[in-house]
């Protein structure tokens, strides 16, 4: 049987209004009818219902999260991130895996909002059209983490991807590298794919070297994409002699197609991978990889949608955070 806040009442002797008060934390109580109600609670194991203080207040101190992937490192580690803030600023979190799927994810979205959240984390790739309509009519704040729109209308927290691509092909052409090529995701996907290959064309164009359509190799993020990916590229008669990978996960697949070739990184073919997850310290050699500070993304975006729900001032809606290169034994630096 639910106990109920009467149930409460009645076993402490007092009215409903002084347990609530007592379970909100209202100062306007006697310390002695205070320490009647605990034990009132505790004896009864009583807990108050979020729903119901929910539509009381008209808030739930819930957190609607959407992301595309549970499983995925990188995301594991932004969702950790924004739990730690959130746990903080005492928000709960419902979490949503979405599949990086359109329909899926605007589905999630419409849910999340029946719930009533407080506000929403979104993580994602394309933000398209359909999106930025649902996020229009959110009665709530969302906050893109890792995800960008094209006209940068929605609050977000970000590396500025393209300087980050450039940053890493670059330090191959400082090594004296011609022959590089790049492992991206979908040109349709604006960060892995658009903004990274942006910054590879970047690099090549400023260091005035041609730019192979056979040395731009798509594949879908994952482990076996990149060792098809490389595959491709080792098949070439001018094989490249340095490798960009959009992520670290694709990266390791393109480092054993090179094992697995009678290769050796770093000394035939140098890699650089992106997100700096912990794949880039298991595998041999480690894998140099640029630094997306995930943790930081996550916990700077739940930061930001507390400022919103909470009507704080917001001096920046855009956040781009700092990004590195981690030099580990796939280059020679």
């Amino acid at each position: 049987m639910n106990i109920t806040i009467y149930d409460v009442a009645r076993e402490a002797g007092v009215s409903m209004a002084t347990v609530s008060r007592v379970v909100n934390g209202n100062p306007n109580v006697k310390p002695t009818t205070r320490k009647r109600v605990l034990e009132a609670i505790e004896r009864l194991g009583y807990r108050p219902n979020a729903v119901a203080r929910g539509l009381a207040s008209k808030r739930t101190t819930t957190v609607g999260v959407i992301i595309p992937d549970i499983s995925s490192i990188f995301f594991a580690e932004l969702a950790r991130g924004i739990e730690d803030i959130a746990t903080m600023y005492k928000y709960n979190i419902i979490l949503s895996n979405s599949d990086q799927n359109k329909e899926k994810e605007i589905h999630l979205l419409n849910t999340l909002l029946e719930k009533q959240v407080d506000g929403i984390v979104f993580m994602g790739g394309e933000i398209t059209k359909e999106h930025e309509e649902a996020f229009r009519k959110s009665p709530v704040p969302i906050v893109l983490s890792a995800t960008v729109d094209d006209d940068k209308e929605f609050p977000s927290v970000n590396i500025d991807y393209e300087q980050a691509a450039f940053d890493a092909v670059n330090s191959f052409i400082q090594r004296g590298h011609t022959d590089i090529a790049m492992v991206s995701g979908t040109l349709e996907d604006p960060i892995n794919g658009y903004m990274k290959f942006a910054g590879y064309k970047r690099a090549m164009e400023e260091a005035g070297l041609a730019i192979k359509d056979s040395y731009v190799a798509i594949a879908d993020y994952t482990y076996d994409s990149g060792l098809e990916a490389m595959n491709s590229l080792l098949a070439l008669e001018n094989r490249p002699t340095a490798v960009f990978a959009s992520t670290d996960e694709m990266a390791l697949g393109v480092i054993h197609s090179i094992q697995d070739a009678g290769l050796k990184v770093p000394e035939d073919t140098e890699v650089i991978g992106f997100d700096n997850t912990r794949l880039a310290s298991m595998v041999r050699p480690t894998l140099t990889s640029v630094v997306q500070p995930m943790y930081d993304i996550g916990a700077v975006s739940m930061r930001l949608l507390t400022k919103y729900m909470n009507k704080e001032e917001v001096g920046e809606n855009a956040v781009l955070l700092p990004h590195r290169i981690e030099y580990r034994n796939s280059t020679k630096e």
